[in-house]
């Protein structure tokens, strides 16, 4: 009878698989050793596996050249990296490695754009698209980096009045985008985005404010749509609204020449996770060069934002099982040393799956368990896993160290739990180390954060470490 937990997955899926393989009887994640960062970094432990970044880049780029080529598509492709995803100096020197460029969201984005700069990261040439709603400080540092010289950093209007507090910050001439106000999906509690402008209202737009300006072009058209790029109904719907507009807007603005899909790729979430990006790319290209084509316009230059399909899957978090609470008759908690709602926040917040395996005893009998977090919040706890809501782990044994890994969590989990800052129940931030690999292919580690203290949890609450004092 076969009852072990690697038993249990290959019955289950597809085992191996490209970045999941065994040695003995432990986990290796692209041919890392996890067991032996456990030996020599001790857990709770994130790390960041940065060839991953480049590769995701380098997929997307090649599957965008093939499909541009095999549809004639007379137009250029700008691999944008959606820095809100995650903003560490390692992660934006790998990805930049991938002749990319930069979208960003906020204020001090632009002051990174300007760190990068000097450091020879980026120039000119890169371009430098502009979200978000947008603050006097924001405008201000758009401004700053457009006056420098920068044309290539184009603001993408968000709201009718940001026109004009631009033009009050931009010496001599530049460009612009207009964000399409998309429709949301019907299960959504609103009906339109409250990010961008109006399907309607869009060309109306471009004629009453920006047409009138000579110091102002448009170049592009913005389309986001929150449930990502998906094979759906409501995706392909959105899409054609979209086109619709670009055409008609296009008839009326020359200067129009790039269309931004924005991004929304997903990333593998379980064994089982299945996306086809190279047919989902081909059709989006068919279907922009077949409404152009059939409007009698040229095609755009096509821009993607790619965040969390950038950096996501570079990302793993490893825990110990620290003890097994039986509650009652049904349930088993195993109890990790760290917090979900701390490390893992977006598993807390929206129910986010991410892949959870075990790290080692792999040929061990497996048991159905939950897992909870070290806080006193009853809501930290995991319980949706790629068994269809069930845990399934190798039986904790007291006297045999259990740890467990959660893969592909490198988006936004830093920036969501606050890397540095306050955690819940005051629970530390772990340590954190880079994983690459050198010009022979060899593995290379380095530590980047080692786990917070408690003098810098006190400093940030505002007590003097030394005398117990609130500090005025």
């Amino acid at each position: 009878m076969k009852t072990t937990y690697f038993d249990l997955i290959d019955q289950s899926f597809f085992f191996p698989q490209e970045e999941f393989e065994l040695k003995g009887s432990d986990l290796q994640f692209h041919g890392i050793d996890l067991m032996n960062l456990v030996k020599n970094y001790g857990t709770p432990l994130k790390f960041t596996y940065l060839p991953k970044i480049s590769e995701n880049i380098q997929k997307a780029q090649k599957w965008f050249e093939k499909s541009m080529k095999n549809h004639d598509y007379k137009a250029d492709y700008h691999y944008c990296y959606c820095t809100k995803s995650s903003h560490f100096k390692h992660v934006l020197d790998e990805a930049l490695k991938n002749k990319i460029h930069i979208e960003t969201s906020s204020a001090f984005d632009i002051n990174i754009v300007q760190r990068l700069k000097s450091s020879g990261k980026i120039t000119n040439d890169t371009y430098v698209i502009c979200n978000g709603f947008k603050r006097d400080q924001y405008i201000q540092n758009i401004g700053d980096l457009i006056n420098s010289g920068h044309r290539k950093c184009i603001p993408v209007i968000d709201n009718y009045e940001e026109l004009s507090l631009l033009s009050q910050a931009i010496k001599g001439n530049y460009e612009v985008g207009i964000r399409i106000a998309s429709e949301e999906e019907p299960k959504f509690e609103f009906y339109t985005s409250r990010l961008g402008i109006g399907y309607k209202n869009i060309v109306p737009f471009y004629n009453n404010q920006i047409k009138p300006l000579k110091e102002v072009k448009l170049k592009m058209l913005h389309f986001f749509i929150n449930t990502g790029i998906r094979d759906n109904a409501y995706y392909w719907n959105e899409l054609q609204k979209c086109l619709r507009v670009y055409v008609d807007l296009k008839k009326v603005c020359p200067s129009l020449d790039s269309l931004n899909i924005g991004g929304g790729f997903p990333i593998k979430n379980s064994l089982g996770f299945d996306y086809d990006y190279a047919y989902m790319i081909d059709e989006i290209i068919h279907q922009i060069k077949l409404s152009c084509d059939e409007a009698g316009v040229a095609v755009p230059n096509i821009f993607t934002e790619f965040g969390s399909y950038t950096v996501g899957e570079s990302g793993g978090a490893i825990y110990k099982v620290l003890y097994q609470k039986q509650q009652n008759d049904r349930e088993k908690w195993n109890m990790i040393n760290s917090s979900f709602i701390t490390t893992l926040p977006d598993t807390w917040a929206i129910n986010k799956r991410f892949i959870m395996l075990p790290v080692n005893h792999w040929k061990d009998e497996y048991e159905r368990v939950l897992l909870g977090g070290l806080t006193c919040d009853s809501d930290d706890y995991y319980n949706s896993e790629q068994h269809i809501n069930a845990i399934y782990l190798p039986k904790y044994k007291k006297d045999k160290p259990l740890y467990i890994g959660f893969f592909n969590t490198g988006a936004y989990q830093e920036t969501i739990g606050g890397f540095g800052g306050l955690q819940h129940c005051l629970i530390p931030q772990p340590k954190q180390i880079l994983i690459d690999r050198n010009e022979k292919g060899e593995l290379e580690r380095s530590v980047f954060s080692e786990q917070q203290t408690q003098t810098q949890m006190l400093s940030i609450l505002g007590y003097d470490s030394e005398n117990g004092k609130i500090n005025n």
